[in-house]
């Protein structure tokens, strides 16, 4: 089989570049529309002491080398959070970030280890607004791109229609005839044993070391997320407690917390949160979840005790992570993220 050309090719360049130039055009149009709506972007450093506390996220690691020759890890971030949260406890009201993150073990049709993460931020705003916000850029995407429909892998969404909301225990009982919120406690605990029956009962498969958070989202990839995003986008809200990571719990319901992910066409564009604000919490959620990482892959980061020290005096706000490659991948029909990436990194 012959060998693909480097994209750096001329006549590869020549075929990627109209992609490349309405990714631009995309990004110019979103710098627009936050200017107009009073946001600042601020530019965060690359190099952090954790580069997030999440069980399964992967880190490029490095270290510093002092003038003495001393030397103290860092870790490239996996996503400016940590850094727009110290900024929102200095002060900031509004503000975005652009630019590129990085994870590790990360590589595939809709993956790569440097991309480029859209994340902003709105003090003393509901996390709906930033619902709004995304049904937005959906809109401003395919305009600046001349694009009607999104699609990808047969599947289909209409980047103008309004989003439909769908909680996390309706797409439970939709998708997987699977009553979630029976196996989570009011207080926010998990019925690991109730749920694996409940996935036997539905005809998924279970393994005898599966936690909770393992049958959960074995539920998600296999069960819901396909059919998410499909003729319009999805905004899948209301996550249970225990898949919080940052969000502070639903004053309606403390079983699930203010955490939404937006998809279209099955594809997970972005994140958001009604920001946890309690530093014990945050403390007491992020020491599970490097206990998890440990008990799989025998690893775990440090703790950034400035983030959480910050976010003890941070005001109560809202915010939200998109991938912007996989918005430009949708919104120009490309099927692979390198496709959209002016200079895609090397694979190995």
């Amino acid at each position: 089989m012959t060998e693909a050309s480097p994209w750096w090719t001329p006549h590869v360049h020549a075929d990627r570049r109209p992609r490349l130039m309405l990714r631009n055009g995309i990004a110019a149009g979103l710098r627009d529309w936050f200017a107009a709506h009073d946001f600042v972007e601020v530019e965060t450093a690359a190099l952090q002491v954790s580069p997030g506390n999440e069980a399964h996220l992967a880190a490029f690691a490095t270290e510093a080398i002092g003038p003495d020759g001393a030397r103290s890890p860092l870790y490239l971030h996996t996503s400016p959070e940590f850094a727009c949260k110290k900024l929102l406890a200095a002060g900031e009201v509004r503000i975005f970030s652009f630019g590129p993150v990085y994870r590790n073990r990360e590589r595939g049709p809709l993956h790569h280890p440097e991309f480029t993460m859209l994340e902003w931020y709105r003090v003393g705003e509901a996390y709906e607004s930033l619902m709004l916000d995304c049904a937005a850029f959906l809109a401003l995407a395919a305009t600046r791109a001349g694009a009607t429909r999104f699609s990808f892998r047969g599947r289909d969404c209409d980047p103008f229609a309004e989003p439909e909301r769908l909680t996390v225990a309706d797409a439970f009982t939709l998708h997987a005839g699977i009553d979630l919120l029976a196996t989570v406690a009011p207080d926010g605990s998990t019925d690991r044993d109730a749920l694996y029956a409940a996935l036997n009962r539905a005809g998924l498969r279970t393994a005898p070391d599966d936690s909770w958070a393992d049958l959960f989202s074995r539920v998600m990839v296999e069960k819901i997320e396909p059919f998410l995003g499909q003729g319009r986008a999805t905004i899948l809200c209301e996550y249970p407690v225990a898949e919080a990571a940052l969000a502070r719990p639903s004053p309606s319901d403390p079983r699930v917390a203010e955490r939404f992910e937006l998809y279209c066409c099955g594809v997970e564009l972005a994140n958001g949160f009604g920001e946890l604000t309690d530093a014990e919490e945050q403390r007491r959620r992020f020491v599970i979840e490097m206990d998890e990482k440990q008990r799989i892959y025998g690893e775990r980061y440090p703790l950034d005790e400035d983030f959480l020290a910050a976010l003890a005096v941070m005001p109560p706000a809202s915010g939200i992570a998109l991938g912007f490659d996989r918005l430009v991948m949708l919104a120009t029909g490309a099927q692979k993220i390198d496709d959209v990436i002016w200079t895609p990194v090397a694979a190995s």
